[in-house]
């Protein structure tokens, strides 16, 4: 199991992969044995982990977090199955040759795509209309983050909206990021899924709640957590069907045969106590299609 997170941060994710492994007929410590490496948001320590993976050998290797887990795997071997979670596309980024027939040892889970990035920013203009301008976190060191900022620029500039991508992946760089939106004045915020993003989960609430800036997360553990509002998909859901693929190959299925999933359940989640701080009234149309409001 690689991930580029840390266990607290991914604890929903991961008892989503062992729901699915249980599923398909397997328990951890009774009748399969689970390796874990984390990379802790550094996600230059992935290759040199993956390798360790490789080496021992594994049997198969669940490469979650993001894209760049994928992609260190895929680097290091040529045979070993490999499951991936991604959200950049990973067509794009070699990992399989198509999502229904993905081809050599590699398939897994697409969890993300243009549509996703312009329902966040059409949900995050919703509560702040008045806004021409809205910042995107972006992790310079993720495999296909720059794909996945041109194509939020794209869609932005479609709806008359200039989108400021800000590059962070060090907790210094987030702190920056957050100093250059305030100085852009930004009107809104977007943060895209990524395992460094995630770790630095309550850092970045806390400076969204200082700078007083709204902000729009990927994963609904930011809106328990305090966030103001999180659009995507359900990410336990998506371990889950990683974890049934592990279980699937492990008893004889080649990852070629299993077509790359992708997500049918997405969770919108408003917090309400964090847009009363921000002297936000949330509209009734939000609240109508949230799938949870937090008091």
């Amino acid at each position: 199991f690689l991930n580029g997170g840390d266990p607290g941060a991914f604890a929903d994710r991961l008892a989503g992969f062992h729901d699915g492994l249980r599923e398909v007929g397997f328990v951890d410590k009774q009748n399969v044995a689970i390796e874990y490496r984390w990379a802790k948001g550094q996600l230059g320590r992935l290759p040199a982990l993956a390798v360790e993976l490789a080496n021992l050998p594994v049997n198969v290797i669940a490469a979650t977090g993001n894209l760049a887990s994928g992609v260190a795997a895929k680097a290091v071997t040529t045979t070993i199955p490999i499951v991936f979670i991604s959200g950049p596309d990973p067509v794009k980024a070699g990992l399989v040759a198509g999502l229904n027939r993905p081809g050599g040892n590699a398939t897994g889970v697409f969890t993300s795509n243009d549509v996703i990035g312009a329902k966040r920013l059409q949900i995050i203009r919703d509560l702040v209309p008045a806004t021409g301008k809205i910042a995107m976190l972006e992790n310079p060191t993720a495999p296909g983050s720059d794909t996945e900022a041109q194509s939020m620029r794209a869609t932005a500039s479609a709806a008359g909206v200039q989108l400021i991508t800000l590059e962070a992946s060090t907790r210094a760089a987030v702190e920056q990021a957050f100093a250059t939106l305030g100085r852009e004045k930004a009107g809104a915020l977007i943060v895209p899924a990524d395992p460094f993003l995630t770790n630095e989960r309550d850092h970045i609430i806390a400076l969204a709640a200082r700078h007083r800036v709204p902000t729009i997360y990927n994963d609904r553990v930011f809106g328990v957590a305090g966030g103001l509002l999180s659009y995507g998909p359900s990410l336990p859901e998506g371990y889950r069907q990683v974890g049934r693929y592990v279980g699937m190959i492990l008893k004889g299925a080649k990852p070629a045969d299993l077509p790359v999933a992708q997500p049918t359940k997405f969770e919108l989640v408003i917090n309400r106590k964090t847009a009363a701080t921000l002297s936000l009234a949330i509209p009734d149309r939000l609240l109508a299609i949230a799938d949870e409001v937090i008091d």
